[in-house]
């Protein structure tokens, strides 16, 4: 019997014998693989100290930056499926990713929903030393000489890299896009103006528009984002078809027993439901989530396809 299978044999177990101590009776690690200061780390993070209360143990989160997820990724999917190594996956992870790169060391049936934890929509950012106060004005800028400017992102196959290739195909125009290890890293560059635009998560950069440190100039969403009223959203400034929302959810090794699913899916929605988490997940802009294992991956599933026409349409491969 393989390693993987005894343990998540007397995982099973332990639930009905004495095979093992009931599950958890050791730490528990959510891997984020990005590195710290994205909205998966931050909602990870917050959600940490509660959710361990909530088990009876401690949730350490660990980062795992690089290659779009991929790193972060394939190794939940090769760890134990014993409940003690879960992923902080995304849009980009676990849903872009299938469809965007040709070769892919993971696949959707390596994982098991466990729960939506926070979504919103994406934002479009620029320094605030910089002159442009609207998306036309920042459009009519590039199209003069495009050679001038570039736009940054999380991370290749990230939400925010898809969504600034979509926008770039709406308006028309087409500038270099430098891909970070997350994030934090691209935040802190376009704080160093190292490119012009980013369109990123609204948890990930709300501190930095609300500090004056960014301008926001419009939203992905359908509507204005509570938190910031006075930003447009992409229809409003003339960018049709531009809808994108970003989430973050839990996810475990694929063989890892529903009993622990449900312990963790449960455990998981009972602090999402929580005022402080609510709370906290509204001023980043997100939405808390919850929902079961089974509506998770319904979800999912769809995301995957979604955005595999996207992918397709706007013929973008990774290697």
């Amino acid at each position: 019997m393989s390693g993987h299978l005894l343990a998540a044999t007397c995982v099973l177990l332990s639930f009905a014998s004495p095979c093992a101590a009931a599950w958890p009776d050791r730490s528990i690690t959510i891997v984020v693989g990005a590195a710290p200061g994205g909205t998966g780390d931050q909602a990870a993070r917050i959600i940490s100290e509660k959710l361990g209360a909530e088990l009876g143990t401690t949730i350490v989160v660990e980062n795992k930056a690089g290659a779009g997820g991929i790193l972060g990724s394939q190794y939940v999917a090769r760890a134990a499926p014993d409940g003690y190594t879960i992923m902080m996956g995304n849009i980009g992870s676990h849903s872009i990713n299938y469809s965007l790169y040709k070769k892919l060391p993971y696949q959707p049936d390596d994982f098991k929903a466990i729960t939506l934890v926070i979504s919103n929509p994406n934002i479009l950012v620029v320094n605030s030393s910089t002159p442009f106060t609207s998306v036309p004005q920042l459009v009519s800028a590039i199209k003069k000489d495009s050679t001038l400017y570039s736009f940054g992102s999380a991370g290749a196959g990230q939400s925010p890299h898809l969504s600034g290739e979509m926008f770039m195909q709406r308006v028309g125009i087409q500038v270099p896009h430098i891909p970070y290890k997350g994030a934090g890293p691209a935040t802190g560059a376009l704080l160093g103006n190292q490119f012009t635009f980013m369109i990123a998560t609204a948890p990930s950069v709300m501190a930095q528009i609300k500090g004056g440190k960014l301008r926001a100039l419009a939203v992905t969403s359908d509507t204005r984002a509570p938190e910031l009223p006075d930003v447009p959203t992409m229809a409003e400034v003339g960018v049709p078809d531009m809808l994108v929302t970003a989430w973050f959810g839990l996810f475990a090794p694929a063989t890892t027993p529903q009993l622990i699913i449900d312990r963790l899916q449960q455990a998981t929605a009972k602090v999402l439901q929580t005022p402080d988490i609510q709370r906290r997940f509204k001023e980043m802009g997100g939405l808390a989530g919850g929902n079961s294992p089974t509506e998770f991956n319904a979800f999912v599933q769809t995301e995957i396809n979604n955005w595999r026409k996207t992918v397709e349409a706007a013929k973008l491969t990774q290697e």
